[in-house]
């Protein structure tokens, strides 16, 4: 098939475009290499994931991105473009608005025009906002954001559902959990602590340990992806509606290895793989945070047969064998 990637040289994106690529498809991966972290890992990404598919350096706000849509004669889009990270968004708002809204009101328009059969998207497990009555169902209501990083990942399925309704555009939303793995993002938590654990600095524990999160290995993350992209939703006027489906060729699915982990066990993990023990630094919950995650992957499983499940401490052994090795430590 031909496969527009965005967001291809993220963490998640340059994985699943080099799967793709490898499975024979026509990939093309679009991306701003903004400098929310260091372009040049990005670019570093490309470099080792590159090969076999065109890349072009395009920013899904401009309406260069619906005109190449429009014209790709694509089979299927994978939209993994987005200003990431709840934290940032407390002091950054308008790059949530400019990079999730209208990044991806281009990316619909495209879709519409170009006669795309499946646009898959990256939703959110922040979606549920503060919630404790863990695993979250994707029939769970998500009205209650904690951060606008939240907000406008819960705007993207609103959005993708009128796309489906109004013009039958075949939509796939994926609620990803605290994705891990090599090539990742270093602003990201099992990033900053081994890079602390392995120098020896203190690390912040917010709410003094009191989190838990249901970390998914990325490998499992691309297997789901690239398993939606063949499981086209339908429409169906006699389907009642309902928050993941409904009438319109809509769907969303959570992707997350539904084992949610105590934040002090996580840091224990990076010990044990690192060989050193951590400096543990007690802070209060930072604003935007949510106490829990925990995936219900019912529906990814009866729809793809599919669900993670690679072991927190066989990835993060993994994380940090990859991790030494790129910084020589």
């Amino acid at each position: 098939m031909r496969i527009l990637v965005t967001g291809a040289a993220g963490f998640i994106g340059a994985h699943v475009a080099r799967r793709l690529a490898d499975d024979g498809h026509a990939v093309t991966g679009i991306d701003n290499l903004n400098a929310y972290y260091d372009p040049g890992l990005k670019r570093d990404r490309l470099a080792r994931f590159g090969a076999g598919w065109d890349f072009r350096e395009l920013d899904c706000k401009d309406r260069a991105v619906e005109l190449l849509i429009r014209e790709g004669r694509f089979d299927r889009v994978v939209h993994l473009a987005a200003q990431a990270g709840v934290r940032w968004s407390l002091d950054h708002p308008y790059a949530y608005a400019d990079a999730n809204l209208q990044g991806f009101l281009t990316v619909l328009e495209g879709c519409r025009h170009g006669g795309v059969g499946h646009l898959v998207y990256a939703s959110s497990s922040s979606v549920y906002g503060n919630r404790s009555d863990a695993p979250f169902r994707t029939t769970d209501p998500v009205d209650h954001p904690v951060s606008l990083y939240a907000a406008s990942k819960r705007a993207n399925e609103l959005m993708a559902h009128s796309y489906s309704h109004l013009f039958a555009l075949p939509t796939t939303g994926l609620r990803f959990f605290t994705v891990y793995g090599p090539w990742g993002r270093p602003d990201m938590a099992y990033w900053t602590f081994t890079a602390k654990i392995l120098a020896g600095e203190p690390l912040p524990v917010f709410n003094h340990g009191r989190l838990r999160r249901d970390f998914t290995w990325i490998d499992d993350i691309v297997e789901g992806v690239v398993r939606c992209l063949d499981v086209v939703p339908t429409a169906d006027p006699t389907r009642s509606a309902a928050p993941d489906r409904g009438p319109a060729p809509f769907r969303i699915h959570n992707i997350g290895n539904h084992e949610p982990v105590e934040l002090g066990d996580f840091i224990t993990a990076i010990e044990d793989a690192c060989g050193r023990r951590a400096i543990r630094e007690h802070r209060p919950m930072q604003p935007g945070d949510v106490l829990c995650t925990a995936a219900d992957c019912t529906g990814l499983r009866e729809a793809t047969g599919f669900a993670p499940r690679t072991p927190l401490a066989d990835g993060i052994r993994r994380f940090v064998a990859w991790y030494r090795e790129r910084h020589r430590v």
